[in-house]
């Protein structure tokens, strides 16, 4: 069932019937039960005429064979390619042709396949991304160079051509630039942020809503507009967009897309109404004990990232099948794991590694993350808000409760009052995992932790994630991107916010200075804002990961131009020796106020 808002607009007969059914129910935790009624169980919820398959669905043993080959240099790059006539066409020409030498099969795939263009600023069908050295004029600042990186990486409607791995979008969006020709979930939230700054709030409007028509058609934001990503998500930052729309009065705008909001926490709880202690569905984790008979207790049950495939990722397959080779594991558990990291943006970190050293030790599914649980509290709380905007007192009264239920647990599970941090919880085996990572601050950023912890997290911060360009995703190093030494925008802006909301301005102010002049510095040097950066040598740039370092970059743009707008004075810094008068935000901000 679904309440189709494309325009932003709820369809308030949808809503009213769901939430009938919804709050008719009489049994505890009947509220979320009912909810999950906006989807089915299991599988991708399509809207007819919207049923997709990925590329190792339609191409069987010749997408293998190219991949494998490594026809081209980066397996996404065949992902994304177009074809030249139907797959089963192309499938049996293959079979009657039986390519035997790999300059025969790069004959064939050329012949029958248009490759991703990598020149211009074209439409999303051409999925062009190449990043002009400077796309301002010579000697423009950097704040000019991001207002006139929007042109370059924003992309129009259009038709996409048969049996080409986009998923359509009704209007404009931003992609991140690089290899990455399509828009992506949670990037995209950073983008805005800058995107308003420019004084895009038509574009920031556009792209809020393309979301709400990927949750109106599959149930679900997936990972990105392709259909090899349909099988996940992403950090769920959904309801962080939709305020931004109206961030003196988000209630407003949460009222407006409460189909959506409540749609994709479905997609998130499903089976928590059923989930027993000590075992998980899907993204749900039953808590509270190791008995397997009663379900969990209230404030209980947390979420977890998953995929709902298990098999190697079509844009990544060679990497993932030689990964599984050398782990000696259970192959489908290693993808889903493999996968499952990929929906957390964190991909790859030591945060999901059980020997903290080793990518075949990934496990993902067997870990509840400290973001996502924060980010769940952050939608629990907009979709009370929004409840309460359209008079629903009921609905705001049920998810209030979700939310306090939530952080009760988080407090519980996550919270390590001796070491002064949160910390992701091994589920299996019930204890907090000792790493000091970022995901520290998302609690912040939603305004989950109480006054105490964040003095505490502020305290952490300081001694152990603060440092010479901005703030360090883990303290260990281990050749993985999302950890030491790279710094990425998101985890700044989240930083920035989340100490800005509990008054620690000098902090804030600490955070965001450094993470700009560490990106000036790299742009004047290089005419490029990057997709990571080394905060620990700032003469480096960001490395690390399954592909080489990308330009453009959204989300570096947005963060980097939001904070230049939040504290001028740093636009003109060249060192980080600067860095020292603290000045309050004008706009600090965060996410949803409690």
């Amino acid at each position: 069932m679904s309440a189709r808002c494309p325009s932003g607009r709820p369809d308030r007969a949808g809503i009213s019937s769901l939430r009938a059914r919804v709050l008719g129910a009489a049994a505890p935790g009947g509220v979320l039960a009912l909810l999950l009624l906006a989807r089915p169980p299991e599988g991708i919820a399509l809207e007819p005429g919207a049923e997709v398959l990925p590329p190792h669905a339609l191409y069987g043993e010749l997408f293998t064979r190219v991949q494998e080959e490594q026809v081209f240099a980066d397996g996404k790059d065949f992902c994304d390619a177009t074809p030249k006539g139907s797959p089963a066409e192309i499938l049996a020409r293959y079979r009657a042709a039986t390519p035997r030498t790999p300059e025969e099969l790069k004959r064939f795939v050329a012949t029958h396949f248009t490759a991703p263009t990598t020149v211009g600023s074209g439409p999303a069908s051409t999925g062009a991304t190449t990043v002009p050295p400077r796309a301002a004029p010579a000697g423009a600042s950097l704040i000019d160079h991001i207002d006139a990186l929007w042109g370059v990486l924003t992309r129009q409607p259009a038709d996409i051509p048969p049996y080409s791995s986009l998923l359509s979008l009704p209007r404009p969006f931003v992609v991140p630039g690089g290899r990455f020709r399509e828009i992506y979930y949670w990037d995209s939230y950073f983008t805005m942020l800058g995107l308003l700054e420019s004084g895009r709030a038509d574009l920031t409007k556009d792209m809020v809503g393309d979301f709400a028509h990927l949750i109106d058609t599959y149930g679900r934001i997936p990972n990105g507009n392709r259909t090899y990503y349909l099988s996940r998500s992403q950090p769920p930052f959904f309801f962080a967009m939709v305020a931004l729309l109206e961030p003196g009065h988000p209630e407003r705008a949460f009222a407006r897309y409460l189909t959506q909001l409540e749609r994709e926490y479905a997609f998130w709880m499903d089976g928590a109404s059923s989930v027993a202690r000590g075992l998980a569905r899907r993204r749900v984790v039953g808590l509270g004990g190791a008995t397997r008979v009663r379900a969990p207790a209230p404030g209980q049950v947390l979420n977890r990232y998953w995929d709902d495939e298990d098999l190697p990722r079509d844009e990544s397959y060679r990497e993932d099948v030689a990964l599984a080779n050398r782990s000696g594991r259970d192959r489908r558990e290693l993808y889903r794991d493999v996968r499952a990291a990929a929906e957390s943006g964190w991909d790859f970190s030591s945060r999901w590694f059980a020997d903290a050293h080793s990518l075949t030790s990934i496990d993902t599914t067997a870990i509840v993350p400290v973001d996502l649980n924060s980010l769940l509290f952050g939608l629990e709380q907009a979709i009370a808000a929004g409840c309460g905007e359209a008079h629903d007192e009921a609905c705001q009264r049920a998810f209030r409760e979700h939310a306090r239920a939530r952080r009760k647990a988080m407090d519980r599970y996550l919270w390590d009052p001796v070491r002064g941090a949160y910390f992701d919880y091994q589920w299996a085996r019930g204890e907090r995992i000792p790493r000091v990572s970022a995901a520290t601050l998302y609690p912040l950023f939603v305004h989950a932790a109480s006054p105490a912890q964040a003095a505490s997290v502020a305290r952490t911060t300081r001694r152990r994630l603060l440092k010479g360009g901005g703030v360090v995703t883990t303290t260990r190093n281990t050749g993985q991107q999302w950890d030491a030494p790279n710094g990425w925008a998101p985890l700044q802006w989240i930083a920035v916010a989340g100490f800005n909301a509990y008054g620690e301005a000098a902090l804030a102010e600490e955070i965001a200075c450094r993470w700009s002049v560490n990106v000036a510095r790299a742009y004047r040097e290089s005419g490029k804002l990057l997709e990571k950066y080394d905060v620990m040598n700032t003469d480096r740039p960001g490395g690390g990961g399954e592909y080489p370092l990308q330009d453009g970059f959204g989300w570096t743009n947005g963060v980097t131009r939001k904070l230049l707008a939040l504290y001028p004075a740093h636009t003109d810094y060249r060192s980080v020796d600067e860095c020292r008068r603290p000045r309050p935000a004008a706009h600090p901000g965060a996410a949803v106020d409690k």
